[in-house]
């Protein structure tokens, strides 16, 4: 189990060191285009594979730039890493655009809509807001 810890540890690290990275490192003008969050980080078992989710605010059309900025940057960035963390060998990373943030506010949107139709109709049902009765 001591090298699940290891492998979550090194993630941890991965994930703030990338985060410094990106706000001070990385000088291509894609990547500053939107505002680039990490959501997530998957290290492989033998630490020679990394995933980096992230989550990108700004113009749709913007997004495809700002991941191929990333992925141009992903050399950088593993070297920085291998000198950051004092890795024998740093691990070859990839950028994966998470959209789990996007669908959440998009089904928020449609709840709340929802709850307005409902509100507009005057009708909201006797114990609609109660659980069955089984």
């Amino acid at each position: 189990m001591a090298q699940g810890r290891r492998v979550e540890r090194v993630a941890a690290l991965i994930r703030k060191e990338t985060s410094e990275l990106l706000i001070n490192g990385i000088r291509d003008e894609r990547v500053h285009q939107g505002m680039v969050s990490i959501t997530d980080v998957e290290v492989s078992g033998d630490l020679q594979h990394c995933k980096i989710f992230v989550s990108i605010f700004g113009d749709q059309a913007s997004q495809p730039q700002v991941m191929e900025g990333l992925q141009a940057a992903s050399g950088y960035l593993r070297g920085e890493l291998g000198r950051r963390l004092q890795m024998r060998r740093a691990p070859e990373v990839v950028f994966q655009l998470d959209r789990g943030i996007e669908k959440g506010t998009s089904v928020l949107g449609l709840l709340n809509k929802l709850e307005d139709e409902r509100k507009e109709r005057g009708e909201i049902p006797a114990g609609s807001d109660e659980l069955p009765s089984e």
